[in-house]
Order: structure tokens, then C-alpha cells, then sequence
């Protein structure tokens, strides 16, 4: 297993961009995979201010660096300097992975892939089946996106009548377009709607922040009677680990899973974009379930 005291001249760099980016459990994650695999890198993190954006992506040619992750508020503001877009990336329009291909800067977008691998281990098919997404932000696109691109065949979508909501329908419209899913966005404020389309489904899931502090008192979904048995609950929120929504499921003897998986699936997609290698899964989520 390598060391840290195996850094040499011919060591190669992959970054973390974001601001704040101190919080980010990616470090553990990587840096443990290169030295199980034997692979000669480094992963860092760095707080990245937007009006630095542009001169550190082109550090990733420069240095000779296999790529970068990026996040919040990067994720749409680096796709001008790169030179191609994934077939997610460009639906998502956002990007959370960047892979240097001598000296081209392809963007992926690994979170719709890390969100699937999860459903897939909660023992999940959702090909031809219908599921609900509470939230249409950035992430909840990427899942959405994916999703649809594997063959989900109805998503709906619920989000708050906000100033942003014009914009995510029109959004959601394009997914659906160019991917043989039917996608619809409705107001979260219709619970009546809501109950109509949680029983057409086999999943539910939350990629809103309510949940997470300062709200991990409340859960998105105010009547518990709308969930059941067989209606699978993934919420994309990892802390807390067990947010209300799911232990609400748990009551009614639902499948249950959290972001943490997402986070670990989302990694192992772009490790292996970066080096060709397999994330070493197993020791890899058990150093987050210990973070």
C-alpha cells in the first residue's frame, strides 16, 4: 500500500474546486483508493473564489493534472473552458467531474450515476417504472437526468412555486425531450397532486433541503400517510444519516437509503473516469460511515 512519503516527481494531481470545499470527505475517499490500487496520485482539495474559476481549470492542463471535481458555485460556471460535455453533463448542465484527456478537458457529471448504483443496491429496477422527486435544484437534475437516460419511464417532479420555477420546468422539458421519459413538475404546495402521483410510484425521493439542518426537525412529506410498503424512500440528505422522512418510511416497513451512498457511487464513477481502476468500494464506505 502506498504512503505518503511515495509522493514523487512523477506523482500526478486531481483537485477539488469549490468554495467552501474544507468540508468534502472526497479527499478521504480517493487518497484511500490510490494507495490500496497502488496508483500514483494525489487528491486535494481547494477553496476556489468564482473569479479564480477560469485560471484553475486551466491549471488542470498546465500541470498535466487527471482532473478535478467540482462543486458548488462552480458547477455551470466551468462548463465554458472546457473543451466537451458528456452526454449527462450537457442534459444536466452542470458538471461535477472534469477528466484531462491530453490536454482536453471533457466534463461528466457523476451524480445521476452515483444516485442510480445506489437504487441498484437497495435492490431496486426502476426500468419502465414511475418515480417522484421532491426538488428540482441542481442535483435533483442530475438525477433526474439520469434516470430518464436509463430508462425510467415517468418522473414526477415537485418543487415550490419559487421565482426559479419557470426555469426548472423548462429544464425538465429538455431532459424529456431529448431522453424517452415523461417528465412534469407540479407544486409541491399541491398535496392532493402529490398523493395522485406517490401512488402511481415505486420510489420516492428527497433532493430538497428540508431535512438537513437547520430543518432536520421537519420532513418534505407533512402527511405520513401518503408512504408505504412497497414505496422505496431515498433521500439524498447524508447529514443527519437518518433524516425524518426515513424514519417515517421505516414505520411503514419501507426500503430506505441515504445520500451517503450517492456521495460514495458519485466518487467511484469518476475515480474510475480518472485512472481506467474500480473504487475499492468496500474499504472506501467504511471510512465514510465513519466520518
Amino acid at each position: 500500500m502506498r504512503q505518503y512519503t511515495d509522493i514523487s516527481g512523477k506523482t500526478r494531481l486531481v483537485a477539488f474546486f469549490a468554495q467552501p470545499a474544507k468540508h468534502s470527505l472526497s479527499p478521504k475517499m480517493h487518497n484511500l483508493s490510490f494507495s490500496l490500487l497502488d496508483i500514483d496520485a494525489v487528491y486535494l482539495a481547494f477553496e476556489v473564489a468564482p473569479e479564480h474559476l477560469k485560471e484553475q481549470i486551466q491549471m488542470i492542463r498546465v500541470m498535466d493534472m487527471l482532473g478535478a471535481n467540482i462543486s458548488m458555485p462552480h458547477k455551470q460556471k466551468c462548463i465554458p473552458y472546457l473543451d466537451e460535455l458528456s452526454k449527462a453533463a450537457e442534459l444536466v448542465g452542470a458538471v461535477n467531474t472534469i477528466v484531462n484527456e491530453n490536454g482536453r478537458l471533457i466534463g461528466h457529471n457523476t451524480d445521476g450515476l452515483g444516485f442510480m448504483q445506489s437504487i441498484k443496491e437497495m435492490g431496486l429496477d426502476l426500468t419502465n417504472q414511475t418515480m417522484t422527486m421532491l426538488g428540482a435544484g441542481g442535483a435533483a437534475t442530475a438525477m433526474i437526468a439520469q434516470a430518464a437516460i436509463d430508462g425510467v419511464k415517468k418522473i414526477h417532479v415537485f418543487n415550490r412555486q419559487s421565482r426559479h420555477y419557470p426555469n426548472y420546468q423548462e429544464k425538465l422539458q429538455r431532459i424529456a425531450e431529448k431522453t424517452n421519459c415523461q417528465i412534469e413538475l407540479f407544486p409541491l404546495e399541491n398535496q392532493q397532486i402529490l398523493k395522485e402521483k406517490l401512488a402511481e410510484s415505486v420510489l420516492l425521493v428527497n433532493a430538497s433541503s428540508v431535512g438537513m439542518y437547520p430543518k432536520n426537525q421537519e420532513s418534505p412529506i407533512k402527511d405520513a400517510s401518503l408512504l408505504r410498503e412497497d414505496l422505496a424512500v431515498y433521500d439524498a440528505i447524508y447529514n443527519p444519516r437518518e433524516t425524518l422522512l426515513l424514519k417515517q418510511a421505516k414505520e411503514k416497513k419501507a426500503k430506505v437509503d441515504n445520500g451517503l451512498s450517492m456521495l460514495l457511487y458519485q466518487g467511484a464513477a469518476a475515480f474510475e473516469l480518472w485512472t481506467g481502476h474500480q473504487m475499492p468500494i468496500k474499504e472506501v464506505k467504511n471510512i465514510l460511515k465513519n466520518s
